[in-house]
């Protein structure tokens, strides 16, 4: 089983080590009742479908789920569209973005429709 070395007491790990495809780090783990997909690396169409499959498989298991984009150095559309997506489909945080994704957030108009906090016990308050 793996276990994620930064996770606080009591979250626990989705069994499955971190993925590092095409430029992208995903972690998995439910916490408080959330499920949490923690992404680190670029995200675009070359790399996205890491993400895709574990926001997918959270959502599958949980009816909330938050996303830490803390580590995503790059992102384009192929993240956004991704974000619209599960948007739609589950109770959806972003977590602290990076000052890039932010502003892409922002020019897209994104922000106004996710609920971005701060940090993950934020969003599981």
């Amino acid at each position: 089983m793996y276990v994620d070395e930064g996770a606080a007491p009591g979250r626990k790990s989705s069994g499955v080590a971190p993925q590092i495809l095409g430029g992208i780090e995903v972690s998995r783990y439910e916490w408080r009742g959330a499920g949490v997909v923690s992404a680190c690396g670029s995200c675009d169409i070359q790399s996205i479908q890491p993400l895709a499959d574990a926001l997918t498989a959270a959502a599958r298991d949980h009816h909330r789920v938050i996303l830490d984009v803390s580590g995503i150095g790059f992102a384009d559309s192929a993240l956004l569209n991704l974000l619209i997506l599960a948007h739609q489909k589950v109770q959806l945080y972003v977590v602290a973005p990076t000052r890039q994704l932010q502003r892409l957030l922002e020019l897209t108009g994104m922000d106004s429709v996710l609920d971005i906090r701060a940090t993950v016990e934020e969003a599981v308050a």
